[in-house]
């Protein structure tokens, strides 16, 4: 399968013809992929199909992005996000 690469926060990864955000963002080598609002608690990928919104991430500027069920493009910006983004390209606070 040919190979694409995308950045997750400014690393660059290879991936997979359909490969997933998700993907991308485990293999990035983040143990912890976003963290929650209230407690700040770590999460990581839970399901893999779209149905407990635990790898909520920002993809070209665009937040809350449900990286399990979104196929990786080539260029694609990947960025992990804290708690609910404000919607807005940027707006997801610092990153850890």
């Amino acid at each position: 399968m040919p190979a694409l690469t995308v950045t997750v926060d400014g690393i660059p990864v290879e991936l997979r013809q359909g490969d997933t955000v998700a993907t991308a963002v485990l293999m990035a080598g983040h143990a912890v992929y976003r963290r929650t609002l209230l407690d700040d608690a770590p999460r990581a990928p839970f399901c893999m199909m779209g149905v407990c919104f635990d790898c909520l991430v920002e993809v070209d500027g665009v937040a809350n992005c449900q990286g399990c069920l979104m196929p990786a493009r080539e260029g694609m910006r990947i960025c992990r996000q804290i708690g609910l983004a404000t919607g807005q390209p940027g707006g997801e606070g610092p990153q850890r």
